[in-house]
């Protein structure tokens, strides 16, 4: 597909719906086809055609007017009316279990921010304590729904109807460990330890009592210990059962970025050519992870990048590994890693717009 299609975002107001207005807005594909922008707006909005791009976030005003845009009141008629062919969903997870199985009805592709359709067992999906599940319906829009990271399932995303777009702190983990552990050369029943910390901005932008600066400032503080939703994308994604590892994520007083410090052992021992050469093997065509062969990898390195970069130290015996992984939450945690889906769901190259 070379021509441009037409996109859609809904829920633009979000810290993540702004990055994807952002990334869509500047994607040299879709210069001639800017999004359609819709949403919840209220009746003195409507009256006006919508509420501007400039008044929702002034950092997409440019000399190019895109700032003009809208945010239109969402209606199934205007997906239609305007030819709407892959629609972004950074929606909380029980409107876009309502309103995924109309968008394919209609057949618009979906990809989906929340975490509506990342988890395929029921087990794990049950911290979202959904009310349609085990419906006819959700089961059949779960069994087509591909778990949306190109690097494990790029095959499967470009012909997929419906992409769930990972979490941020299970991008930077799986990321780090899928390689090594589907080359063979992790201990599994030995366990993993994923210490991860995020950005404020995780949280999202609806202000809580701990996302408070007075909370968040000069602090550092864990939380979802044994109960983050991102649990479960992880121990699927990763295969491996709940026995073998520990999340804790922590809460950071930075506005974005992730850093996740992960400790494992080695079934054997390692040298660090077979390390980095697992590492490259699995990457070979994943254009968006960097792999820092030398040193460790930081939150500055990847703040505001689309990039994933992955670091290890080797124990003076091989056995254990300690490895960094950081990101950029909003990103290629959330915004860029939905547009490297796009790309492969449209056939254009995986990285456009990205690099």
């Amino acid at each position: 597909m070379s021509e441009a299609v037409q996109t859609a975002v809904i829920g633009v107001t979000g810290y993540a719906g702004a990055e994807l207005a952002r990334l869509l807005l500047h994607h040299p594909r879709l210069k001639n086809a800017p999004p359609v922008f819709a949403g919840r707006v209220d009746e003195r909005d409507v009256e006006r055609g919508g509420i501007p791009l400039a008044e929702i976030h002034h950092a997409l005003v440019d000399s190019r007017g895109r700032g003009n845009l809208r945010q239109h009141p969402f209606s199934w008629e205007l997906m239609t009316d305007l030819d709407v062919k892959v629609m972004f969903l950074a929606t909380p997870h029980e409107q876009s279990r309502a309103w995924v199985p109309e968008a394919l009805a209609r057949g618009i592709r979906v990809i989906d921010l929340s975490g509506a359709w990342r988890l395929n067992e029921a087990v794990n999906r049950a911290i979202y304590a959904f009310e349609d599940e085990g419906s006819a319906q959700a089961s059949e829009v779960q069994a087509e729904a591909v778990y949306g990271m190109p690097e494990l399932h790029r095959g499967e995303i470009a012909g997929a109807r419906l992409v769930a777009n990972p979490g941020c702190y299970a991008t930077s983990i799986i990321l780090a460990v899928k390689p090594l552990v589907a080359a063979g050369l992790i201990d599994v029943q030995y366990g993993i330890i994923a210490d991860a910390k995020s950005g404020v901005s995780g949280a999202g932008k609806a202000p809580t009592a701990k996302t408070h600066f007075m909370y968040a400032a000069d602090n550092l503080s864990a939380y979802g210990v044994f109960t983050h939703r991102h649990t479960g994308e992880l121990l699927e994604q990763i295969g491996i059962g709940a026995e073998s590892m520990t999340f804790t994520p922590h809460l950071l007083p930075i506005p974005r970025g992730i850093l996740s410090t992960i400790y494992l052992r080695f079934k054997d021992a390692q040298n660090r050519s077979a390390v980095i050469h697992a590492y490259r093997s699995f990457f070979a065509n994943s254009p968006m992870v960097r792999l820092h062969e030398h040193g460790l990898p930081q939150i500055q390195h990847v703040v505001r990048t689309n990039y994933a970069d992955i670091g290890f130290q080797l124990s003076p015996d091989g056995t254990r590994a300690v490895i960094v992984s950081c990101l950029d939450n909003l990103l290629k945690g959330a915004s860029s890693q939905a547009v490297q889906n796009m790309n492969v769901m449209l056939g254009w190259d995986e990285s456009e717009g990205l690099e």
